[in-house]
């Protein structure tokens, strides 16, 4: 009996470092959370493609083009003047964000607008593509071919 005792206590002293899980958690039943978070979720997704279809649109490109996950990578670029291999650099890690961000800047200026504006399309896309897309922004060519 005190073998069992003196047992026991060692395994809840090192209860803690092992793999099991002893507690019981109960599910509420309750989807609420994700319901709403993948709501809103799929509301921001189809609000930046309508605004990006608009963008598109003002340069010239074909709106569609922003339903399509590569190829709207591709119309990005004609649409700022840079070459279409550069969605080849969109695809290598760590060298997309850089890409990414001189793609901001450039669509920026082909709307003309500055390069802080392209800053706020790269890291505040949901908030900067709207304004560009739906705003009184137009679109004056390919800024890299200036």
């Amino acid at each position: 009996m005190i073998l069992i005792a003196k047992t026991n206590s060692l395994l809840a002293l090192f209860q803690p470092f092992f793999a099991q899980e002893t507690s019981d958690y109960q599910n509420s039943g309750s989807t609420t959370g994700g319901l709403i978070g993948g709501g809103l979720g799929l509301v921001v997704g189809i609000f930046l493609i309508a605004a990006m279809w608009k963008v598109f649109s003002k340069a010239g490109q074909p709106g569609w083009a922003a339903i399509i996950p590569i190829y709207n990578l591709y119309v990005w670029c004609k649409a700022v003047g840079r070459p279409g291999w550069w969605v080849l650099l969109m695809l290598i890690p760590f060298v997309n964000f850089i890409i990414a961000i001189i793609l901001s800047i450039d669509m920026a200026k082909s709307f003309g607008k500055g390069a802080g504006f392209g800053v706020g399309i790269a890291f505040l896309g949901f908030i900067f593509l709207p304004i560009l897309g739906f705003g009184s922004a137009q679109y004056q060519g390919p800024s890299v071919g200036k």
